[in-house]
């Protein structure tokens, strides 16, 4: 059965989604929600549990909730630590990434210049040492040993929104974690991702319109 994510034309809670897909090089397609017709259409059909998207339709499963698509994929493709263990720090270093991107995802309703000096006055000086000393003290090529996991794609989402809102030299106090983000971006299909369709664009009057309209 074909791989289908449904949800809008834009990052939001789909684009992490996006990227895990990308690290385990599956095929999917999308289908964009743009009407409040075909809103109402798909939770008439059954299957949104919560009414909400995204949805990833796979392995004949209608699964919602991002953090348990992520883990599913991750379950499925081997990037949740070799052991217990392991898994544990994945979850917390996953979860620590999303309350990092929070304040971003908080720009389609908020004023965007207030979010963004949060991010840049609170959520940086809070995360960024955090990862920095995970990644020296871990000595290892990823966040948990040595295999990727949902936890580097996690933070890998939060330190793109750092350097396209806020700019690279943000990193410049933290080597060990800018090199780790750049070797991220550098993987083959991380790259294509980024340079690719799926990859959204940032915020647009239209894109938050278009939100409002269909899903509220």
């Amino acid at each position: 059965m074909a791989t289908k994510l449904t949800y809008v034309n834009g990052r939001g809670r789909g684009e992490l989604i996006r990227i895990i897909l990308a690290g385990v090089g599956l095929e999917y397609t999308e289908e964009y929600l743009t009407t409040k017709e075909q809103w109402e259409e798909l939770k008439k059909s059954g299957k949104l549990l919560y009414n909400q998207v995204p949805l990833l339709e796979i392995d004949g499963l209608e699964l919602v909730q991002t953090g348990a698509i992520a883990r599913y994929l991750a379950r499925k493709y081997n990037m949740y630590g070799s052991n217990d263990q392991e898994a544990a720090k994945v979850d917390m270093y996953y979860e620590g990434s999303r309350d990092f991107y929070s304040v971003f995802i908080a720009m389609v309703f908020t004023d965007e210049n207030e979010c963004l000096k949060k991010a840049k006055e609170v959520m940086v000086p809070k995360y960024l040492p955090v990862y920095e000393k995970i990644l020296e003290t871990g000595n290892t090529k990823y966040l948990v040993g040595d295999s990727i996991s949902i936890a580097d794609l996690g933070l890998l989402e939060c330190l793109l929104a750092v350097e396209e809102f806020l700019g690279m030299e943000l990193m410049d106090s933290y080597p060990i974690l800018k090199e780790y983000y750049q070797k991220l971006k550098a993987l083959d299909r991380i790259s294509t991702f980024l340079k690719g369709p799926h990859r959204k664009m940032r915020n647009t009057e239209e894109y938050v319109a278009t939100v409002r309209k269909v899903l509220y």
